[in-house]
């Protein structure tokens, strides 16, 4: 499997307060990486700085995807290369479809990739396609993006939004978040669903409940502005019995 995203030696900042200090990891092609950790430690920060929003300051270290600088590329190119980031809070977008949305956004990629536009005829046959990944419903697709929906409602949009782009890179930041139990199933059996030897996800979570259901090739533990701990679904679990006290008494803090 080959190295899709790279990090190293990553220090960021925000307003002076130093938020990373040193995060390492690297994802293949193919695999799924869950990250943990306390809030206030970064993982919200990191998935930010992978997409390109510049509210950051990065002092130190760099991101390769798919071997190249990933800070040449603007928070829009990083998008048409294949970067998704699914938020932890959806925003509503009103007066614009989820149609019209979804049509404008595959295309830019396509164009950007040297690809013909869908036909709306194509188009149309994908998101029937792809609405079935999530069980969205016509009523909510035909809405404004977001608009009036539950949390859940927010969530499952945002899988089905991944699985109309087909992203190489899939940054999940908190899909759990406020969803019942079928909710959560849903949203997982989408991930699973998106889940290929082509493509990566990291799933940013608080809870071990969700890997029940998306089992990651690795668990990271990011504490204190890096990763401290990495394992196997084990970890989560581990973590869950015996919460953070556990994981500052393992690194002699």
């Amino acid at each position: 499997m080959s190295i899709l995203l790279e990090i190293k030696d990553l220090h960021v900042s925000i307003h002076d307060k130093v938020i990373l200090s040193g995060v390492n990891l690297t994802v293949k092609r193919g695999e799924v990486h869950a990250l943990m950790g306390p809030n206030g430690n970064g993982k919200s920060t990191l998935a930010s700085v992978i997409a390109g929003k510049n509210d950051y300051n990065i002092t130190q270290g760099e991101i390769l995807y798919k071997g190249n600088n990933l800070f040449d590329l603007s928070i829009e190119d990083r998008a048409r290369e294949g970067i998704f980031l699914g938020f932890q809070y959806p925003v509503e977008i009103k007066g614009v479809s989820m149609t019209n949305f979804m049509k404008t956004a595959i295309n830019e990629v396509r164009t950007y990739q040297g690809q013909k536009p869908l036909t709306a005829t194509e188009f149309l046959a994908r998101m029937e396609e792809k609405k079935k990944v999530v069980g969205l419903t016509t009523k909510l697709s035909n809405r404004s993006v977001n608009e009036g929906f539950s949390g859940g409602e927010k969530k499952r949009n945002e899988i089905f939004q991944m699985a109309m782009l087909e992203p190489e890179m899939a940054i999940l930041d908190e899909t759990d978040s406020g969803l019942d139990i079928d909710a959560l199933r849903i949203v997982a059996n989408g991930v699973n669903t998106l889940r290929s030897s082509d493509n990566a996800m990291i799933v940013i979570t608080h809870y071990q409940r969700l890997l029940d259901y998306i089992i990651p090739d690795f668990v990271h533990i990011l504490y204190e502005g890096k990763i401290a701990m990495t394992g196997d679904k084990e970890l989560a679990v581990k973590l869950e019995e015996k919460g953070y006290d556990w994981v500052k008494t393992k690194l002699g803090l």
